[in-house]
């Protein structure tokens, strides 16, 4: 039992480190010299492409997959019945990371709500029917305690 909380505290632990370090990626391209416009790396080479400077680019990176990964890290670790509408804003973000990445296309922030809006359907629909049924759960709840107030008073 107590090394399943240690196990227990150790991976929260790793959790909060994310979430607090994961936002300073989007200052990262102030450390990239303004008129580079290909970097060499063990990897291979990062060439700017369509943007002019290889900053821009690298800003453009990680203002897409910094909210993708704290949207789906939410969704991951989240049990409510809404976590499921985040699959929205997580393909919208995931569109526009893969439109940067790829280096022929010229308008990456513009085409993606077309790409989204199957699973939009595909989400909402389910949504809107678990809600439905929740508000009517959650009406009912409220009457009773509603009820049961009045009786306390009563008596």
């Amino acid at each position: 039992m107590k090394s399943t909380k240690k196990k227990y505290l150790f991976y929260e632990s790793i959790l909060a480190i994310l979430i607090i370090t994961i936002p300073y990626l989007l200052y990262f391209h102030v450390q990239i010299p303004e008129n580079l416009t290909e970097y060499d790396t063990v990897f291979g080479t990062i060439n700017a492409g369509y943007f002019e400077t290889l900053d821009v680019y690298i800003y453009y990176i990680f203002s897409k997959f910094v909210p993708l990964f704290l949207l789906t890290l939410l969704y991951i670790t989240h049990s409510k019945w809404w976590s499921h509408a985040l699959i929205i804003p997580i393909a919208t973000y995931l569109f526009q990371l893969i439109s940067i990445l790829n280096d022929g296309l010229d308008y990456f922030d513009e085409t993606e709500f077309i790409y989204t809006l199957p699973i939009m359907v595909v989400v909402i629909v389910p949504l809107y029917f678990i809600r439905k049924n929740i508000s009517i759960y959650i009406a009912a709840t409220n009457l009773k305690k509603e009820m049961d107030d009045k009786i306390n008073k009563v008596s």
